[in-house]
């Protein structure tokens, strides 16, 4: 199906500030997420940001950049204000890949708004991956999933969910998983419904998002269905720290 690709690109970054213009093998980060986003099927790609050091950077690789309101409560207020200064349709797909991605495959790209056009009762479609490791399952900043058997969400937790009673006590963290248990990461690359992003800046926070912090919870709180496929690839993490970003250059110094 045809779809847009927009990715948000904040300078400020608690942990990283300048985060998208970081230098990567004399590159800024942002011009590698651009590049692996324009090798995705995507019809347009385009770079919404509130900086106007990061617009520059983009124009000058030559990416189309909407500049945004810097007063947005979250990332998916900005992309609704781009998709209306597009004047994108209701039934437009957008996928929303972040900025500090450079790594992203183009085929998950593609795997989101594909599963747009496979469940039509979705209005949102994201990724998971399945988890073999306690610690990772028991990491409350590793956003896990529980899915139906046609793969929409139930839900989405900080929290080790589904919770293992008959192998788990509270407060322990077991050394390995049961053979049979299954968990799901969460994988933060979405594909939105043009109709979906109207609705969701008219709603309120949920409890839900607010006791998780997982803005996600905000779509199911009003009944909006999330299909969450398995990825067809393993993504490589992102870049939230400058030991993320050392080890991204790294990879890609010895990938080329």
């Amino acid at each position: 199906m045809a779809f847009t690709v927009v990715i948000p690109a904040r300078y400020a970054s608690s942990r990283l500030p300048g985060k998208p213009l970081a230098d990567i093998g004399g590159k800024p980060m942002i011009h590698h997420v651009y590049e692996q986003a324009c090798r995705s099927r995507a019809d347009r790609v385009l770079v919404a940001t509130d900086d106007e050091r990061i617009e520059g950077a983009c124009q000058g690789f030559g990416a189309e950049v909407v500049m945004t309101s810097p007063d947005h409560a979250s990332g998916t207020d900005r992309l609704q204000e781009v998709v209306t200064r597009l004047g994108l349709g209701d039934d437009a797909c957008v996928v929303n890949v972040q900025g500090d991605e450079p790594l992203i495959p183009p085929a998950l790209i593609d795997q989101v708004a594909d599963a747009l056009e496979s469940y039509r009762d979705a209005a949102i479609s994201t990724l998971c991956e399945r988890i073999h490791d306690p610690s990772e399952l028991f990491n409350p900043n590793v956003v896990k999933v529980v899915r139906d058997h046609d793969g929409y969400a139930h839900y989405f937790s900080r929290a080790p969910v589904p919770w293992s009673r008959s192998d788990w006590q509270a407060g322990q963290v077991p050394e390995q998983l049961p053979d049979d248990y299954q968990a799901w990461r969460h994988i933060g690359i979405y594909g939105y419904r043009v109709s979906l992003l109207h609705r969701f800046v008219a709603w309120p926070p949920a409890p839900t998002e607010l006791t998780e912090s997982l803005e996600q919870l905000r779509a199911l709180y009003q009944g909006a269905r999330i299909h969450v496929s398995e990825a067809l690839e393993q993504p490589p993490a992102g870049v939230d720290t400058p030991e993320d970003l050392e080890r991204v250059r790294q990879w890609l110094t010895l990938a080329n």
